[in-house]
């Protein structure tokens, strides 16, 4: 919320006042009231949303699309100086031919400069190819022939760190459903070799990219551990942000803040520095929809669904959740292709739906998951959603279908080993005591349980660890216990 009323005062009165007129013109009027209240006033955002006279959610939804309506006039008055060189690019046979040999070398060596300052290493090749077809009778061929060679292989180099970029992500989804060594191995040689790409340039471009990777390695496979060597991950988000500050017209770069952003929140988070992790907390939740959909070449989208239960448990607000994912995936559109985060963005929608005592929805959530996708490779990953799902059938007194998926999970485990499933055998004892007839103790019995389930056989992915067995949901699962307790 910070972030959108430091964009608005901080606007030209020109933009503004397009921005305004666009609104009213369009008939966006709260969107315009919105807008001028922020620019003009310092009311709180209570005060506003008495004012509009709309409630939470619905001033939630206002302020994300005028965030939206801003960009998007912001993105058009943009100029930017990618279009532009690849313009002046595109133009280089026309100069050539139309152009005296002095003008065209000393255009393309201008050129050259812009390129090199803005990193773009395709462009550089095809302006480095010409300067050496122009200096075929001087002494400065060979030298062009070595700079054309050298960013030919530089280029090659952009587009493997990006190739790798790509596919540590996707190897990062099916490593946090799993938690094979085997996949975390593989995911240090691609952040090792990532490192050692970008050794080889001095390319601010391959430093942002390798920095995606690094940081969220470091957070979530490595877990942060001390390394002498390593450059501190707050140095790195420093120096990635004055990249983007000094390059501010880059595209690339202006979409990619949305993943330091989120980078920055999970390193406070990591760190229990809530504090600083709320700056950036809003701005990112509210961009949730696009993160997922858009950005999953450049991160992990999908951990930042378990970050915000965890947090909305920690603040006591999880039941809050559903109504607010009405609003942020209201036109969302999910990739059941990518299997790993479809896996969380379901599950967390069902988490959702618990927390707000919507329990049959819940279920149909799940079991539409466990229905649509082959879930084969990930065993321990399907007992965990089946647990969740058996919860959901516990609080619906659903006795039939709870045995039925309760067998089915205890078939998995014998094959997988209870050593590694420990927590899921606690957890199902809890249930089995709820559906039990015998009502001697039974909340007692729970609570002794669920107090010894420890984190120690968990794989990475586990949404059972978010399911507090406190006593709104101990008496949900005992209602027959709980009103003998009272009487």
């Amino acid at each position: 919320m910070a972030k959108l009323k430091n964009i608005i005062k901080q606007l030209s009165n020109h933009d503004y006042e397009a921005i305004h007129h666009s609104l009213v013109e369009s008939n966006a009027d709260k969107s315009a009231y919105l807008l001028k209240s922020m620019r003009e006033k310092s009311q709180s955002d209570t005060k506003i949303m008495e004012e509009l006279g709309v409630n939470t959610n619905a001033y939630y939804t206002l302020r994300s699309r005028l965030y939206q309506k801003i960009e998007e006039y912001l993105l058009t008055q943009m100029e930017s100086p990618r279009t532009d060189l690849l313009k002046r690019v595109a133009n280089i046979n026309e100069t050539i031919f139309t152009k005296k040999p002095a003008i065209t070398i000393a255009t393309l060596k201008r050129l050259e400069k812009e390129l090199i300052e803005y990193d773009l290493s395709n462009e550089l090749t095809v302006v480095y190819k010409n300067l050496k077809k122009l200096h075929i009778n001087s002494p400065d061929y060979f030298t062009y022939s070595q700079n054309y060679n050298k960013h030919v292989a530089y280029m090659l180099a952009v587009d493997k760190a990006e190739d790798m970029l790509s596919e540590y992500f996707k190897k990062f989804g099916v490593y946090s459903l799993t938690g094979d060594e085997i996949d975390k191995l593989g995911l240090k040689l691609f952040n090792d070799e990532m490192t050692n790409v970008c050794k080889m340039y001095e390319s601010h471009r391959l430093y942002v990219f390798q920095s995606c990777i690094n940081v969220f390695h470091r957070l979530f496979v490595e877990e942060d551990k001390p390394d002498d060597d390593a450059e501190p991950i707050e140095d790195i988000l420093d120096k990635v942000e004055k990249f983007f500050k000094d390059f501010e017209l880059d595209i690339i770069y202006h979409h990619l803040e949305l993943v330091f952003e989120y980078l920055r929140l999970e390193y406070y988070n990591h760190y229990k520095v809530f504090k600083k992790a709320e700056k950036y907390y809003d701005d990112v939740n509210e961009s949730t929809a696009l993160l997922l959909s858009n950005y999953a070449l450049y991160t992990y989208p999908a951990q930042f669904l378990m970050t915000k239960i965890e947090r909305n448990l920690r603040l006591g607000t999880e039941a809050s959740l559903y109504d607010e994912n009405e609003v942020l995936f209201d036109d969302f559109e999910y990739d059941k292709e990518n299997v790993p985060q479809y896996i969380n963005y379901v599950v967390y929608r069902a988490l959702a739906c618990h927390y707000a005592s919507r329990h049959d929805e819940a279920a149909r959530w799940l079991n539409n998951l466990l229905n649509e996708l082959s879930l084969k490779r990930y065993q321990f990953a399907t007992i965990e959603i089946k647990s969740i799902l058996a919860l959901q059938y516990c609080l619906m007194q659903d006795a039939e279908l709870f045995n039925q998926l309760v067998n089915s999970i205890q078939r998995q485990i014998r094959l997988l080993g209870k050593e590694d499933c420990s927590h899921i055998i606690s957890f199902l004892k809890i249930l089995k005591i709820a559906m039990s007839d015998v009502k001697r103790d039974k909340i007692m019995k729970i609570k002794a349980i669920s107090s010894r389930i420890t984190d120690s056989s968990r794989k990475h992915f586990s949404p059972t660890r978010y399911i507090v067995f406190d006593d709104k949901l101990v008496n949900a699962l005992c209602p027959d216990a709980f009103q003998k307790n009272l009487a």
